[in-house]
C-alpha cells in the first residue's frame, strides 16, 4: 500500500481528491491536513510516501511547507497540485525540492499517474505548466550567468543528468542505458554527492539550466 498525504484548506476538495486518488487500489489517502502546518506535524507521527500538496492554504503554505518537508525527509515525495499556472510558484516549488506540479483542472488519470512517477523517482509536470516553466529553467533569468557543467562528470553521469532533466524514471533510464535500476541509483547517489545537491529535483533542474537536455 503507497500512503498519501493530503494538503488542502478546502474540506470538500480533499474529500474529492481522496476519493479520485483512490480509485488506484494501491493508493490510499492516510492522513489530511488543512494547511502546511498541520501537513508536517502529520509527517512528524506518521509514515506517508507522497504529500499531495496545496499552494494557497493558512498559517503556512505548500511552498514552504515544501521546502521543510523535503529537507527533513527527503525520500518524502512531494506533488503539487493547486489552480495556479503560475510559473513563478511552479519554479519555486521546484527549487524547494517539489517532485511535480499539477493543476487542479487535469483529469484523474493524469494526476494518478503524476503520483505513481513521483514515486518511482520522475520528475511531473502539467503540459501547460511545464509550457513556461521549461523555458525559464533552459535559458535561465534575464541576464543570468551561462554555468560549466562539472567537469568531474563521467560521459555515463552526464547521461543519467540528461535523463533526470527529461524526467525520466530510474526504470525508464536503466532501460534505456541498459543498467539495472541499483546501478542507476547508485549513480544518481553519486551525481548529487559531486554536485552538492539535495535531490533528483535539483539534478534535473542542473541537467536543464546546464544544457544537458
Amino acid at each position: 500500500m503507497i500512503r498519501i498525504l493530503i494538503a488542502e484548506d478546502q474540506a470538500m476538495v480533499r474529500q474529492g481528491l481522496k476519493m479520485m486518488i483512490e480509485t488506484d487500489q494501491e493508493l490510499r489517502v492516510v492522513g489530511e491536513a488543512s494547511n502546511g502546518q498541520e501537513a508536517i506535524h502529520l509527517c512528524e507521527r506518521l509514515q506517508f510516501d507522497l504529500v499531495v500538496m496545496d499552494i494557497r492554504m493558512p498559517q503556512m503554505d505548500g511552498l514552504e511547507a515544501t521546502r521543510i518537508i523535503r529537507s527533513r525527509w527527503p525520500k518524502l515525495k512531494v506533488l503539487i497540485l493547486t489552480t495556479f499556472n503560475d510559473d513563478e510558484y511552479a519554479l519555486t516549488a521546484l527549487q524547494n525540492g517539489a517532485n511535480g506540479y499539477m493543476l487542479k483542472d487535469a483529469e484523474p488519470d493524469l494526476l494518478i499517474r503524476a503520483i505513481r512517477s513521483c514515486l518511482t523517482g520522475g520528475l511531473s509536470l502539467e503540459e501547460n505548466v511545464a509550457a513556461k516553466v521549461m523555458p525559464r529553467l533552459l535559458h535561465g533569468k534575464e541576464n543570468e550567468e551561462q554555468f560549466e557543467v562539472d567537469s568531474s562528470l563521467t560521459p555515463r553521469e552526464l547521461d543519467i543528468c540528461r535523463l533526470v532533466g527529461l524526467g525520466k524514471s530510474n526504470r525508464e533510464i536503466a532501460e534505456e542505458l541498459s543498467l539495472s535500476i541499483g546501478t542507476v541509483k547508485n549513480h544518481i547517489s553519486l551525481i548529487l554527492d559531486k554536485l552538492e545537491l539535495r535531490d533528483r529535483t535539483q539534478l534535473a533542474i542542473y541537467a536543464i539550466r546546464h544544457h544537458l537536455v
